[in-house]
């Protein structure tokens, strides 16, 4: 038997393998290819360069052209990538022209088209607003009394369905007031006109005064340190026109408040003070407005209130007296004292006390006017005499007063109440409140078609907001296009009707049948009469007011002033600073505060 060769028993091709030569097999043949064949312990350098390349080989691809045309293409591309992004985002984050920018347009059943539509109509607005930062000439400040929230909802179905808008409601600013006066959170108008007009917050039922002064204190009336001074005061020592126009008596709480310093709103004659109080020199607000001089100089006054400025006026059924307060009995005759004022001071003037003499009035060649139209309150607008001989509309005093004020090139103040709603809400009278924030939409729509055609709208401010709320309500689940006057559904555990609008509190407004001892079916009433009163869950004199927030809208000159929840004194100081008057005069902070607010 032939032996084999040393050599060839010691070569690495013929030699056993070891358990550790197994586990590097293995391990190598993890990173190699399956189809190489690579003999262990082989250490011929050509058969490895065959199979795996040279360090040379890998030296001379990074250096092709080839690898650098693709190093080079790569960078430009990826730049060009980030350059389109970076333009993309530009031109998407700008979205002023919404006709600029495009959107899916998706075919949709009509039942979703029909809101798709609408919210591309309003986004269009909303990034279409303008901020107009110019300085106010002229402010109109329209105040809804008692004008809540849910009194603007309700008015808003009942004068135009649920898919309509008031006039104010399209204006591109709005914001929300916080009604509390100084001492209660629910107030009343009085204090609340003081805070719209004069910037601060008072106690309740005082106007004019700050809080140091208590209801029915004269003599902490009488320090003049305790005064609040107004919008229409400081416009008048800027030398610019103001009125007031009001559907209550001038003499009432909210007009008051723009010129009167009492502690006490009942204070509108003499008659409403207590002896003592007057015997102590205090002075009723009916005074206040003829013989003092805010009072004097104000150029336009327009409502009723005769029964505070005439002694012993008679009433008639056209005209009655408002028994809900006082009357004057001390001889004066406050109308024929204001002409005599005017006449000394050689000024031009007007009194007009009908619908006649007010639409004869020559507003154009006219400084003053007192516009006294009824004995009380004028009438609701659907009661109201539209003859000569009857009393006016909210829209017709206003254009009027609007001609009177315009005559001046330092620019005017007006202030504009609609003040039937609040005493329509105060007997329980749903549907009479209703309209009357109709009238005073009316009246806005007409003042901003006055301004357009005087080409006035730019350089005026339009304000619309309410001095406090009521508690009216909205119930149920009616169907939509359903009667804002009609019923909600039945009550699930008395089984009696109700109607979608109630009250928290109202006169005679919880009823009990007396056979049933459960409350009074509604259906047995007309519940659409005008006098109809909605039920309500609490039984008092009269309806109370609300203690909500009131919502504020504005347009034209330094509108975007109300963005937010403001404290309701926050008003005055805008229309100060709109307007440069008061504090804001010529001042240097009211030119940086213009600078510093963002476009």
């Amino acid at each position: 038997m032939e032996k084999r060769s040393d050599v060839a028993g010691n070569s690495s091709k013929f030699r056993k393998l070891s358990d550790a030569d197994i586990a590097e097999v293995q391990l190598n043949n993890l990173d190699s290819n399956p189809k190489d064949e690579i003999e262990i312990g082989s250490t011929n350098s050509t058969e490895i360069a065959r199979f795996n390349g040279s360090p040379e080989q890998a030296q001379r691809w990074f250096t092709s052209r080839f690898f650098i045309f693709s190093v080079i293409f790569s960078c430009l591309l990826i730049t060009a990538m980030c350059i389109g992004f970076v333009v993309h985002y530009a031109k998407s984050g700008d979205v002023g022209d919404m006709d600029t920018v495009s959107y899916w347009p998706v075919k949709l059943p009509p039942e979703q088209q029909e809101w798709y539509d609408r919210g591309i109509n309003e986004l269009k607005k909303a990034v279409s607003r303008e901020f107009n930062r110019r300085r106010a000439k002229n402010v109109i400040l329209f105040v809804g009394d008692g004008m809540g929230p849910n009194t603007v909802t309700a008015a808003r179905i009942y004068g135009f369905k649920e898919e309509g808008l008031l006039a104010w409601e399209n204006f591109p600013h709005m914001g929300l007031l916080k009604t509390y006066c100084a001492d209660k959170q629910v107030p009343d108008s009085f204090s609340t006109g003081t805070a719209l007009f004069g910037g601060v917050k008072v106690n309740y039922e005082t106007g004019g005064v700050d809080a140091n002064v208590p209801l029915g204190n004269c003599t902490a009336s009488q320090n003049e340190d305790h005064h609040v001074q107004t919008i229409l005061k400081w416009a008048q020592v800027d030398g610019m026109r103001t009125g007031f126009v009001t559907t209550t008596r001038v003499t009432h709480a909210t007009p008051a408040a723009l010129y009167a310093h009492v502690p006490d709103r009942r204070w509108e004659c003499e008659t409403g003070m207590k002896p003592e109080d007057r015997a102590q020199g205090c002075m009723d607000i009916a005074r206040q407005l003829v013989e003092n001089p805010t009072g004097q100089r104000i150029n336009v006054i327009m409502g009723g209130g005769r029964q505070m400025l005439v002694s012993n006026v008679t009433d008639s059924a056209a005209d009655p007296l408002d028994t809900w307060a006082s009357k004057s009995g001390d001889g004066r005759d406050l109308i024929r004292d204001w002409r005599q004022l005017k006449e000394a001071e050689g000024v031009s003037h007007a009194v007009v006390q009908n619908n006649r003499e007010l639409w004869n009035l020559n507003g154009e060649n006219t400084d003053y006017v007192l516009g006294i139209f009824a004995n009380g309150h004028l009438m609701y607008d659907h009661e109201r005499d539209r003859s000569e001989a009857g009393m006016p509309s909210l829209s017709n005093m206003t254009l009027k007063a609007m001609e009177v004020l315009g005559n001046s090139d330092k620019g005017f103040l007006l202030v504009v109440e609609a003040g039937l709603i609040d005493q329509a809400h105060h007997r329980g009278k749903a549907r009479k409140a209703l309209h009357e924030v109709l009238e005073l939409n009316t009246a806005v729509e007409t003042t901003l078609n006055f301004l357009k055609s005087t080409d006035r709208l730019d350089e005026t401010l339009v304000v619309v907001t309410a001095d406090h709320s009521h508690s009216l309500t909205i119930n149920g689940h009616p169907e939509r296009g359903s009667s804002i006057l009609g019923l909600a559904g039945k009550s699930k555990t008395e089984d009696t009707p109700y109607t979608t609008l109630t009250y928290g509190t109202s006169y005679q407004g919880f009823q009990v049948d007396p056979e049933t001892q459960k409350r009074k079916n509604p259906t047995e009433e007309d519940i659409t009469d005008w006098e109809y009163t909605q039920q309500a869950a609490i039984n008092t004199d009269e309806n109370l007011h609300g203690g909500s927030d009131v919502t504020i809208h504005a347009e034209g000159a330094m509108s975007y002033l109300f963005h937010g929840v403001h404290e309701q004194s926050y008003v005055a100081h805008a229309i100060s600073y709109a307007l440069r008057i008061g504090r804001f005069r010529d001042s240097s902070i009211a030119e940086t505060l213009a600078e510093l607010t963002p476009l």
